[in-house]
């Protein structure tokens, strides 16, 4: 059965990590309802998401590895410092710093208080509506070679959000990007390039800790075997996520998506409220 649950979850993780709807949300919800009693654990999550962040290096490979060469040889002189793939490595590193420093801080909290199902519920419904107002406000023009390094910055902030269930990660980043004056396709495709080394990062700590407790003599809620399934079938997923989502937003808002939050916000609510959903 357990294997059963690894692939609906793995399922779940790459449908939603990508799109402004909070992953680790889903994962949480329908995770209650799967294992009964049995959270999966932010571990858990954490590990399944090296799945779906494979699927972005192996999307974005050429950008990537352009970005890291370039900044790699301006370290000995070798590139300007003001080639924008070496600036654009440089507010990557800039970003990622408050969602580790932040995530260090509140480690905690972010497993145990912050996975409350009453939490995850409240910033599904004000996060999503926040999404809107960014989306439709403002001139949307800026590309991602004009972005300041304080904007950079703001990036940065806006993703550890995510740290709480419910946020988003992408719905973060994509939500500060509108706020800013970017496009939905730049502020689409920087969120994907800003999370690779954080959640990547987050993903391997979470499998280090697992070891550690596993080692300890702690029982995964899920064992190495479904937790390494459920990973492949969220690459597998989150790359055609991926491929979509790019597309969409070429043409479309994000007002499908933030009904969409505030429909499974408000459902959420209902189901704690008679009962049927524990918050812990």
């Amino acid at each position: 059965m357990d294997w059963i649950i690894a692939v609906i979850l793995g399922i779940v993780q790459g449908l939603t990590e990508f799109l402004p709807v909070s992953s680790s949300a889903h994962v949480r919800i329908i995770g209650e309802f799967l294992l009964p009693g049995r959270d999966p654990g932010a571990f858990f999550t954490a590990i399944i998401q090296i799945g779906t962040e494979t699927a972005v290096i192996v999307y974005f490979w050429k950008d990537i590895t352009s970005i890291i060469g370039a900044w790699c040889r301006s370290l000995v002189g070798r590139e300007s410092r003001s080639d924008p793939k070496v600036r654009m490595g440089w507010l990557i590193i800039i970003g990622s710093v408050p969602i580790v420093v932040l995530g260090l801080l509140f480690q905690d909290a972010i497993d145990s208080v912050l996975r409350s199902l009453w939490i995850t519920a409240t910033m599904l419904i004000v996060f999503g509506l926040i999404l809107g107002v960014a989306d439709k406000v403002g001139p949307r023009v800026q590309t991602l070679d004009k972005m300041t390094w304080g904007q950079g910055l703001g990036y940065g902030f806006a993703q550890a959000l995510a740290l709480i269930p419910g946020v988003s990660r992408s719905g973060g980043t994509i939500m500060a990007g509108r706020f800013m004056g970017f496009t939905r396709p730049e502020a689409a495709r920087y969120s994907f390039l800003l999370a690779v080394p954080a959640v990547m990062g987050s993903g391997f700590y979470g499998l280090y800790k697992s070891l550690s407790e596993v080692s300890a003599g702690n029982e995964m809620v899920l064992g190495w075997g479904p937790t390494a399934l459920a990973t492949i079938v969220a690459f597998v997923v989150g790359y055609v996520v991926i491929v979509g989502f790019l597309k969409f937003v070429q043409t479309k808002s994000f007002a499908v998506f933030v009904w969409y939050r505030v429909a499974i916000g408000v459902l959420i609510y209902i189901l704690l409220g008679t009962g049927v959903l524990q918050p812990l």
